[in-house]
């Protein structure tokens, strides 16, 4: 009954860790594709708003249900797909605190232009790049480490 609700929690963690980043991927996308000041504040304040709610939670509950599934089960920690999906984990954190915070950037760049009726400045188009570019990596990581704990290969 421990492993079936570990495996609950760390799967139901995955699903939101993954569902929220693609989610907010296209929210943010479309919203800049827009151009205009005043939705992409809306939009990026609900997105800065998600990653606090949903993305915090499951990065701190993945490591502890992970854990508690690697005792439960007798995994050795020392396991190949293990460390690996540690380190892709700490590749994806690595991404996602700068994202986050050029995501805050960006929506308070476009909560001033649209106060403003300005156009964007220049910043936010440099934060948006960088946002986007370090999208791929952190994005990338999260859909190696799914692929690891499916597969579970024998890495070395």
């Amino acid at each position: 009954m421990t492993y079936f609700f570990l495996k609950y929690v760390h799967v139901i963690g995955a699903v939101i860790l993954l569902g929220t980043g693609t989610g907010i991927a296209f929210f943010m996308l479309m919203a800049h594709r827009s151009r205009d000041p005043a939705f992409i504040a809306k939009t990026s304040a609900v997105v800065v708003a998600a990653d606090t709610l949903f993305t915090a939670t499951a990065v701190i509950a993945q490591p502890v249900s992970g854990y508690l599934l690697i005792r439960e089960v007798g995994y050795p920690m020392t396991s190949g797909w293990i460390l690996a999906s540690l380190a892709l984990y700490g590749v994806a954190g690595a991404f996602w605190l700068p994202v986050v915070w050029f995501q805050i950037r960006m929506r308070d760049l476009a909560k001033e232009a649209a106060a403003n009726d300005t156009r964007l400045p220049v910043a936010y188009y440099k934060f948006f790049r960088w946002w986007f570019a370090f999208g791929f990596p952190g994005f990338g990581s999260v859909m190696a480490i799914f692929w690891l704990m499916i597969a579970k290969p024998d890495l070395w």
